[in-house]
């Protein structure tokens, strides 16, 4: 594996890197986020929320990692605006100077707005109603986080800012590693109706699982 970027922030180091075979895998505190190599359930987690809303002209996504999430979000003409909410200013960095080759490209859409900042503050200065799809993409799953304090996120409070931005009718998606009963049980209190979606992946020469949870107002 070689290294092709590295970044420290508050929260830490950032590091991309290409595996042999050319995918590329995104690494923070030396943790595994994301790669180019499997991609299925980052785009599962936008096309269950769109799918979900009759008109979901207006999204949001919580993290923006290698963008996948957000391309499968801009590959639905029903989407007239997308916010995609970061808090590493160097993943920004990497996908507007083509260290990620696909990088330029997603940004150049012009219904996308990327926002340098932290997700649940920016959860709590959005109007209420804004968005009619809310997408949370910032951690391996409430249970398996990147940052410690994005614990809030997933908590009542956390998810309560969320139910707040959307608009009657939205869907909250959260995607995780692993089963997240706690998540579960607070979606259904603080949210509404739940969907839990189970998303088979190919890692490693292994079949594996992620989940997507789909709450709706």
């Amino acid at each position: 594996m070689t290294t092709i970027a590295r970044a420290t922030s508050a929260r830490g180091e950032l590091a991309l890197s290409t595996r042999e075979g050319g995918a590329i895998e995104l690494r923070v505190n030396g943790v595994f986020v994301m790669d180019t190599a499997e991609t299925t359930s980052e785009r599962a987690l936008a096309r269950a929320a769109l799918d979900r809303v009759p008109q979901p002209r207006r999204v949001l996504i919580g993290g923006l990692g290698l963008g996948f999430t957000a391309a499968e979000a801009l590959a639905d003409e029903r989407v007239e605006s997308l916010d995609v909410v970061e808090i590493e200013q160097a993943v920004v960095d990497w996908m507007g100077d083509g260290t990620i080759p696909h990088g330029p490209d997603l940004l150049a859409d012009a219904r996308l707005t990327v926002h340098v900042r932290d997700v649940l503050e920016h959860l709590a200065h959005t109007e209420k109603a804004s968005y009619d799809v809310v997408l949370l993409d910032v951690d391996n799953g409430p249970d398996q986080l990147v940052h410690l304090p994005n614990r809030a996120l997933y908590d009542r409070g956390g998810l309560a800012l969320a139910r707040r931005a959307l608009a009657p009718g939205g869907a909250l998606v959260v995607w995780s590693a692993h089963p997240a009963p706690g998540l579960e049980r607070e979606l259904r209190t603080t949210i509404g109706t739940l969907r839990t979606l189970r998303v088979p992946v190919r890692l490693s020469d292994r079949d594996e699982e992620y989940w997507v949870y789909v709450a709706t107002r």
